[in-house]
């Protein structure tokens, strides 16, 4: 099958990249981009270590083509903060030891930035609900949950100072 080109804004960045329409957006993020954050887990989009955000959506990067992307936004958790200014949701990740291993840390924080764009003060039940489709075989949960509401009432906190 003969490579075509596709262009992605990634992490605010215009990319080219040159694949096989079937090439999945995972190995083009970690193979061709050297974007290694989103981690291959299962390949059947049941763990979630893949998850990314395109165009504002949370999407399990293993089962997306990149051609599906050309032209979209794709946000990882590189685009998120940086060792030098960390996002909000990785400080608490840190600060109450929502990770272990830290496998399904990418894609449980790019799925958690997610659900506070769409529901920034969630209760405990819809974190629990908005991250079911990430699965961490470390932590049970808890520290996670925890780390997300933190993050939330650190970033509502922010909002009102600012108005």
């Amino acid at each position: 099958m003969a490579k075509q080109h596709y262009t992605l804004t990634v992490n605010g960045e215009q990319r080219d990249v040159l694949c096989e329409p079937r090439e999945l957006l995972i190995h083009t993020l970690r193979e061709q981009l050297d974007i290694t954050g989103p981690h291959v887990g299962c390949e059947t989009s049941h763990c979630g270590a893949c998850t990314v955000e395109i165009n504002g959506k949370s999407v399990k990067s293993c089962t997306v083509f990149t051609a599906q992307a050309n032209g979209a936004d794709v946000t990882t958790i590189e685009g998120l903060g940086s060792p030098d200014g960390l996002h909000v949701l990785q400080e608490k990740f840190r600060e109450h030891h929502g990770l272990q291993c830290g496998y399904c840390t990418p894609g449980m924080i790019t799925r958690a930035h997610r659900l506070l764009q769409e529901n920034p003060n969630p209760t405990e039940e819809e974190v629990r609900f908005g991250i079911a489709g990430n699965l961490c075989r470390c932590t049970g949960y808890q520290n996670i949950v925890k780390s997300i509401l933190a993050a939330a009432a650190e970033m509502n906190a922010a909002k009102e100072a600012a108005e």
